[in-house]
């Protein structure tokens, strides 16, 4: 691989750890946020859902921007803007600020997420070979990262703004410097060879005559990121609650499943892409699934809180490669329009997350909590049933790239 592919493969990899630090930053001090800015527990669900529906109208709006604007240039000039946002939520003191600094926050997100799994995807069809869970290994790195500052910020009693501005002071010269080398596919250096006959004609299959993916083909990868997003925000919404309520922890011991699920994401992640390319992405996917659902059934029927810690456990080894497979899937069943199929499928990333913690809750309130943990393992499992959607086919063009099953295309809404 050229020098110009490694410095945007590097390049992008930090895009996604400051991602990932500033995005762990703001949710684990949101006790802080609610009490600087006397956020009453009424209108703090509020606050929240509004950060992942700005970001869901980020990401359509970046949809729309990328047939004018490369997606280099608006990972570029968004990223910025979150850190700032972060920065500007630590640094006012009115409700009216806080709403704008969230607000800001969200939809600079929405094109972030988006920007940086196009140009991971684009990257990886260049390399031809699975180098997604990499980047995804990194967010999870900045996720620990970020955590980790924000205990510290706790534990000393920091304000949020002398916790945010040191990490905002470092992560934002970087990734301006960095920004300098995010690569567009391979069009920067003539690496792209997908632009030719045969993938045209894929592409054109799986396109409506604007040239946007067909949804209905699109269709069971939203399913599955939605089913993953619930997951997840499963465990990072009521893993604490539920050591501690559900299997009698102490206060203590109830911070760590989350941690532990994030270092769990890493490792799976770290792994995965090797994964991938010794067994394919069905495989892996298929396997994920099996092992997110066995965690959550042990945290449902876990007789204390370190058998539900192993639950967690498992749920971090098994969600971490969901979500990357499915933004690679989406660029190789839509090639010639994977930045409009990348854009539409990380919506349904905000679907699951908005769904996933009311859906426990109002199960856990309504029934009892360990009940309310089979819905997403159920939810899980039927990932399997879409799991050939992320099959490619052999090489046939003789230049290394993974090809989408054209057997698989026009067979209805599961692409089965």
């Amino acid at each position: 691989m050229t020098d110009v592919l490694r410095r945007g493969r590097a390049s992008l990899a930090f895009s996604f750890f400051a991602q990932g630090a500033a995005f762990a930053l703001l949710v684990t001090r949101i006790p802080a946020i609610q009490d600087r800015y006397g956020v009453s527990d009424a209108l703090l669900p509020a606050f929240l859902a509004a950060v992942p529906i700005l970001a869901g109208v980020g990401s359509v709006t970046t949809e729309q921007l990328v047939k004018r604007i490369r997606p280099s240039r608006l990972l570029r000039w968004s990223q910025p803007v979150v850190l700032l946002a972060l920065l500007g939520v630590g640094a006012g003191d009115r409700l009216v600020e806080l709403a704008v600094a969230l607000g800001a926050f969200g939809l600079a997100v929405g094109a972030l997420d988006a920007s940086m799994n196009m140009l991971g995807v684009s990257l990886q069809r260049t390399y031809g070979r699975s180098i997604m869970l990499g980047f995804h290994a990194t967010y999870s790195l900045g996720g620990i990262v970020g955590a980790s500052l924000a205990w510290v910020g706790a534990h000393w009693h920091l304000s949020l703004f002398v916790s945010y501005l040191p990490v905002v002071l470092v992560l934002l010269p970087a990734a301006f410097v960095g920004s300098r080398w995010y690569v567009d596919g391979g069009a920067a250096s003539g690496l792209e060879a997908d632009a030719d006959a045969s993938v045209d004609a894929e592409a054109g299959k799986r396109q409506g005559e604007s040239g946007a993916p067909v949804f209905r083909l699109l269709l069971p990868l939203c399913l599955v990121m939605t089913f993953a997003y619930i997951g997840d925000s499963t465990v990072s919404n009521w893993s604490a609650k539920y050591l501690q309520d559900v299997l009698g922890s102490s206060e203590q011991l109830a911070t760590v499943p989350y941690n532990v699920y994030m270092v769990m994401t890493l490792v799976g992640r770290a792994v995965g892409d090797f994964g991938v390319r010794r067994f394919g992405a069905v495989a892996v996917v298929r396997l994920g699934a099996v092992v997110a659902a066995l965690g959550f059934a042990v945290v449902a029927v876990a007789p204390g809180a370190w058998v539900g810690m192993l639950g967690f456990t498992l749920l971090g080894l098994g969600l971490c490669v969901l979500v990357p497979q499915t933004f690679a899937a989406a660029g190789r069943l839509f090639p010639g329009a994977s930045d409009a199929a990348i854009a539409r499928l990380n919506i349904f990333n905000y679907v699951g997350f908005l769904i996933g913690s009311p859906l426990v809750g109002a199960l856990g309130d309504a029934w009892n909590y360990r009940g309310a943990m089979l819905v997403p393992m159920v939810l899980v499992l039927a990932t399997l049933g879409y799991a050939r959607s992320f099959a490619p086919e052999p090489d046939r063009y003789g230049d290394g790239h993974e090809r989408p099953r054209t057997a698989d295309v026009g067979r209805g809404s599961n692409g089965l």
